[in-house]
């Protein structure tokens, strides 16, 4: 037995994701570029991993969070592209230049910030100019195109700077057709009045992330930001079926028995006594808890799978421990193998029953659960 799978694992296909990458490769015109995103650890697959495998996919760039998650990607030789989306404070431009990582600039402080700490180092530092034209998070705002061309240019005519693109983020690009194109519209407007106006042309003018890069083409423009569909999950429903093959999943969960117990009727299991048995029973303990990302709401209400057979959770899920029914399953001893979340246990289902979605699922997969990475 692999010392890794003694307990509970995640398994990583590489497949899944170079399926994943070509599908949305394929969705594209002729010079579209793709931006890999793999922010929050990749969404819980491991970003360094994540990021090695699309560099050798042709990936033009990689997008994270914040400079830290970018930092950790140039000490481990990742040497493509990578764009910054959130922000990064004034003070630490120059480690931003340092690290040949483009950034994000929403304000004209941040642009100043660039600015001088690509002049003092004797660079240049690249930016993605960000418009907020209806998400009400960062970037300039774009609810008046015309006033936010003029901030724009702004950043734009600053010295030792490189806009080499623009942006926005859909707020509901997967549930809100009208909406979406009055921001597509926002944005258009204020791209056409910075050329018309000031000059400004940018070489990679984005705004698809996943949903949009499946339900509206015409957004596609320079590049597409995939991030769950990376990972083969749709953003919504109402976005399955728009991708020629379909996405498929690259993580799944599984957990090892760790002991099987023989249990009288009526007797309590777990923390609080929430489930009593109510025939006698056979108990399967596996090492997997909310310590590991396996989610206490999901007590009394989720099951896990043995081979295509459901084995319902009994009681409180525990920080490193919870109980199944393996009753009907004589076959279940310990050393069987449990899938928590795959093929036959859809992460979605769980994000269901919990009233969430499956990106916050995926990144609450904490890190002593190792990726083992599959062919």
């Amino acid at each position: 037995m692999d010392w890794e799978k003694q307990r509970a694992w995640v398994e990583l296909s590489a497949g899944a994701l170079e399926h994943n990458y070509r599908t949305l490769r394929g969705m594209v015109p002729l010079g579209c570029r793709l931006l890999g995103v793999v922010k929050a650890d990749a969404y819980g697959h491991g970003a360094l991993e994540v990021a090695r495998r699309l560099e050798r996919l042709g990936c033009e760039m990689l997008a994270v969070a914040c400079l830290p998650e970018a930092v950790e990607l140039r000490w481990a030789g990742i040497t493509a592209p990578i764009l910054i989306l959130g922000i990064t404070p004034a003070e630490f431009a120059r480690q931003v230049v340092e690290y040949d990582i483009t950034q994000a600039v929403s304000s004209l402080e941040l642009g100043q910030a660039l600015s001088h700490a690509a002049g003092e180092l004797g660079k240049t530092a690249r930016v993605h100019v960000k418009l907020d034209t209806g998400m009400g998070r960062i970037g300039f705002l774009g609810y008046d195109p015309a006033q936010t061309a003029k901030e724009a240019a702004e950043v734009c005519a600053l010295p030792h700077l490189e806009h080499e693109g623009i942006f926005t983020h859909f707020a509901n690009a997967d549930g809100d057709e009208e909406y979406t194109m009055l921001q597509f519209t926002r944005f258009l407007d204020t791209l056409d009045i910075l050329e018309k106006e000031y000059g400004l042309n940018f070489e990679i003018r984005h705004c698809a992330a996943s949903a949009a890069a499946l339900k509206y083409p015409c957004t596609h423009l320079d590049m597409i930001r995939p991030g769950i569909a990376l990972y083969g999950h749709y953003p919504d429903p109402s976005c399955c079926g728009l991708d020629g093959p379909g996405l498929v999943p690259v993580m799944s969960m599984h957990a090892r028995v760790s002991a099987v117990r023989q249990l009288p009727q009526g007797v309590p299991v777990s923390y609080g006594g929430t489930h009593i048995l109510k025939r006698d029973s056979r108990v399967a303990v596996l090492p997997l808890g909310y310590g590991d990302g396996f989610h206490r709401a999901l007590s009394n209400r989720f099951c896990v799978d043995f081979d295509g057979n459901k084995a319902p959770i009994l009681g409180r899920i525990c920080m490193d421990m919870c109980m199944v029914d393996v009753t009907d399953l004589p076959d279940v001893r310990v050393g069987s193998v449990a899938t928590v979340f795959g093929e036959d246990n859809p992460l979605e289902e769980a994000a269901e029953l919990l009233g969430t979605i499956s990106y916050e699922l995926l990144c609450d997969m904490l890190p002593r659960v190792p990726r083992i990475w599959q062919p």
